[in-house]
C-alpha cells in the first residue's frame, strides 16, 4: 500500500513543479490553479520526494498516520 501524500492548497503557488516531476500523481485545478493529488499509486516514493523537495513553498506533505 502506498504512503498517502497531500498538497496544501493555501500553499500552492501553483508553480507546477509536481506535476513535472511527477505527473502520474499530481495534477493542476485549472479553475482554482492550484496542484492537487490525482493517484497516490501514481508515482514511486522518490518522485514524490523530489517532488517535495522541489517545491518552492513546501506545499506537498505526507500523511500523519
Amino acid at each position: 500500500m502506498a504512503r498517502k501524500f497531500y498538497v496544501d492548497q493555501d500553499e500552492c503557488i501553483a508553480c507546477e513543479s509536481c506535476v513535472e516531476i511527477a505527473p502520474g500523481a499530481f495534477a493542476m485545478d485549472p479553475e482554482i490553479e492550484k496542484a492537487f493529488v490525482k493517484d497516490v499509486e501514481g508515482a514511486s516514493k522518490e518522485e514524490v520526494e523530489e517532488a517535495m523537495d522541489t517545491c518552492p513553498v513546501q506545499c506537498i506533505h505526507w500523511e500523519d498516520e
